[in-house]
């Protein structure tokens, strides 16, 4: 625990200092308006952050500090006593307190000899002498601020003292000895206050050696720009590869010697901004203890969870990518993976059930295993309900491995449980695990032993940004795959290519050191030309998929080189075949190949969404169940709504007095142009019109270069769901009502609300278009 505690031992003194800057400037500013109640309050729970994981911390001076303080300002807070100059210098001196503190903790580990008595006195003499609300001074004598002595390290006392973890700060390593004790609980990291309102606005006042050792050698970064940095180097890669390619026919020895230098300094940027983009897992993990508490609460279960790898390295767009389905997969381990207490008894294990989620590097990928030691996978139920449910032939499934069988419960759909519940029988848990994982080029497997247990495991990429890959040929066009799913090149000439390749029951195979390997041609397999063959030459390139081997036949294989992953348009998401686009150092566009899409395409592997055998009303009602990005509002007092994500061009907050009337209809100045207002509650709900002092939440709308704004009472949320239409309209302006998060919601009808109010919207866009 010794490197966790060093680590939060510097987030605390970063944040802290950070914190106490912002209080200096915050104090001067409350002195000129000593009732300005949001800079009160920032200050109060800056305060109380500092107090509460200093107890947490066992530093027992700088709570007692912090504790009087925070006492003090919950009076002004309150309204019981009103700031002056002598009570400011009294905070002020405890604020420089705090400093010295922090100073001493960073350079010896101990919280140091200086005697704080007097300032605890001066901040206790608050209020003897101050105006009650202005009225009368206070006739009696204000008791000190009760002193709290850490002697035991203690949890903090409201969730406002328990704040979660940020990212890690690099700081040379401060503390020599003074180590909380080891029976602590693991520790969760201390979190700038709200009263920090972007700390480093401009200079940080020289107070301390904390300050200039700390503050001064540490930045916080929005992660917005850290991604408009990666994109930059990203493109800075594609002018590398570029550069590199002419390069290589150059004869000018100074050009080569300077596109070597740029591809040098190019790795070394480029693996220096990942590295800010790297985040550890258990960011993610650190949620899930609370979950399977609950969640075992629930279902009258006892669980304990282990964590394994927490620190291992993932880049942050994988980290928000995988939350939702290692959420999935944990609380299905609970609900259906855990037996009850007393079925664990009679089956000789113990009453609690456990669950180990594991993650570790291996390969170029991270591997996330979560496993439990419940009952296992009644395989035969399974395969039973599959045939119920016209997923597999009866043939089929008596053919079915286990191992085939168990990944029937990745079936969109697909559940063994009898009734629906709150927690699971919806069929819907697993997909989504899948479905997720495989949208960022991750694999999933599942092995079970009955009344042993079951371990789900999920193997994803470090990035999403720039990735290796092998440049291939074929019909003309070049195609990257990602080298992750690369296993080997093999290249057949001559008798071996004509008499190497078997055919067996229509299917293409090659015998790969005695065993048959399934081969693709991908001319065949993209519905490309057949171009003209050289028989004598056979260039496979060997690739895994969902743990099957298969050899992709191309034309030609150019070579391996870094690329950066562009996404593929919405017009093009569909095609199974390709996860991307790239930019060749020619400056053309080669597309990246979907290892997994290909294979399923070939039936090398079994498509996970295969409804070829299920019957037609299944189908149908399969088809209608569309997953879709809605953005959920409300309108009214309990109007429930959604429009598509993909509608949305933008949400703003409008200033009432900034709304205007023009020909009869709200509108306001907006980016250079004239904004039309549409009040929903107005169309849909028939409510007159009304004055509004908030600000108003608004819904932009926007098509060729045309816009309209949606005035709604609240927006609510932004999901992602199979979304099923339950009932059609019951009234203009709406599409129908769908179930999301377990509630009816009714779907915006968009055009038919532009068409209502503006007749001439559309028609002018179709104009447009014409011309």
């Amino acid at each position: 625990m010794a490197a966790e505690d060093d680590e939060l031992m510097r987030e605390f003194l970063l944040e802290s200092t950070e914190n106490l800057n912002q209080l200096d400037r915050d104090f001067v500013a409350l002195e000129q308006d000593p009732r300005d109640p949001a800079r009160l309050a920032a200050i109060f729970r800056c305060v109380h952050t500092i107090k509460g994981t200093a107890g947490f911390l066992a530093l027992s001076k700088l709570e007692r500090l912090a504790h009087v303080g925070e006492s003090q300002l919950n009076r002004f807070r309150e309204g019981e006593l009103i700031l002056d100059n002598k009570s400011t210098s009294a905070l002020l001196a405890m604020v420089d307190s705090v400093r010295r503190i922090l100073d001493s903790l960073e350079a010896t580990g101990q919280e140091g000899d200086e005697d704080f008595s007097p300032v605890i006195d001066m901040l206790s003499q608050i209020g003897k002498e101050l105006p009650k609300r202005g009225i009368a001074a206070v006739s009696h004598s204000v008791p000190p601020a009760p002193v709290v002595a850490a002697l035991e390290p203690r949890a903090p006392e409201s969730p406002a003292a328990a704040p979660a973890a940020p990212a890690p700060v690099a700081i040379p390593p401060a503390r020599a000895a003074s180590k909380p004790p080891s029976a602590r609980p693991a520790p969760v990291a201390p979190v700038a206050a709200e009263a920090n309102g972007m700390a480093n606005e401009g200079d940080h006042e020289a107070g301390s050696k904390a300050a200039a050792s700390i503050a001064d050698t540490s930045i916080r970064v929005d992660v917005s720009l850290l991604d408009r940095v990666m994109n930059l180097v990203g493109e800075l890669v594609l002018a590398r590869n570029q550069i590199m390619q002419y390069g290589a026919t150059s004869k000018d020895a100074g050009f080569v010697n300077a596109s070597q230098r740029l591809n040098l300094l190019t790795t070394e940027l480029q693996a220096g901004v990942m590295k800010t983009r790297m985040q550890p897992i258990g960011n993610v993990w650190n949620r899930f203890p609370r979950i399977v508490r609950d969640l075992a609460n629930v279902c009258g279960k006892k669980v304990n969870l282990e964590l394994d790898g927490t620190d291992t390295e993932l880049d942050r767009s994988i980290i928000e990518a995988i939350k939702d389905p290692l959420t999935h997969a944990v609380r299905n381990a609970v609900d259906h993976g855990i037996e009850s207490a007393e079925r664990r008894r009679v089956a000789g294990k113990a009453a609690a059930g456990r669950i180990l989620l594991r993650a570790y590097h291996e390969g170029g990928q991270v591997n996330i295993e979560i496993s439990d030691d419940g009952g296992g996978l009644a395989l035969d139920k399974i395969r039973a309900r599959s045939v119920q449910r016209g997923l597999v032939t009866a043939e089929r499934a008596a053919r079915m491995s286990d191992r085939e069988v168990a990944h029937l419960i990745f079936s969109p759909g697909f559940s063994t449980a009898e009734q629906v519940t709150n927690l699971s029988g919806r069929g819907v848990g697993m997909d989504v695990v899948k479905t997720n994982i495989e949208k960022i080029g991750g694999t999933v497997d599942i092995s079970s032993r009955l009344g042993e247990g079951t371990t789900l495991k999920i193997k994803i990429p470090l990035t999403l940004a720039i990735i290796p890959a092998l440049v291939v040929t074929t019909g003309g066009d070049r195609f990257a795959i990602p080298q992750v799913n690369l296993l080997e090149l093999v290249r057949l000439e001559g008798e071996q290519a004509r008499r190497g390749i078997e055919r067996l029951h229509g299917s293409t195979l090659y015998r790969l050191r005695g065993n048959l390997l399934p081969l693709v041609v991908l001319n065949q397999a993209l519905g490309l030309p057949k171009p003209a063959v050289d028989e004598d030459v056979c260039n496979i390139v060997v690739l895994q998929a969902d743990d099957r081997q298969f050899g992709l036949v191309v034309d030609g294989i150019n070579d391996t080189e870094e690329i950066v992953v562009k996404p593929l348009g919405k017009e093009l998401k569909g095609l199974s075949s390709f996860a991307g686009a790239t930019i060749m150092g020619d400056g053309r566009v080669a597309l990246i190949l979907d290892v997994l899409g290909i294979a399923q395409r070939a039936n090398v592997v079994s498509p996970s969404r295969d409804r070829a055998i299920v019957d037609a009303s299944q189908r149908q009602q399969l088809e209608r169940d569309v997953r879709e990005a809605l953005l959920l509002f409300r309108l009214g007092e309990s109007s429930r709504m959604a429009i598509p994500l993909s509608m949305v061009a933008r949400l703003e907050e409008i200033a009432p007095e900034k709304v205007e009337r023009a020909a009869g209809r709200d509108v306001v100045q907006y980016r250079g142009a004239i904004l039309p207002l549409i009040s929903l509650s107005r169309e849909i709900l028939g409510e007159t019109r009304r004055e509004h002092t908030a600000p108003l939440q608004v819904i932009v709308y926007s098509e060729q270069g045309r816009s309209i704004g949606f005035v709604v009472e609240q927006i609510l949320d932004v999901v992602e769901e199979v979304i099923s239409v339950r009932s059609q309209a019951t009234r203009d302006g709406l599409l129908g009502s769908v179930v999301v998060q377990g509630r009816v919601t009714d779907l915006l009808d968009v055009h038919g609300v532009i068409r209502r109010t503006d007749a001439t919207f559309f028609d002018r866009i179709q104009a447009v278009r014409a011309a």
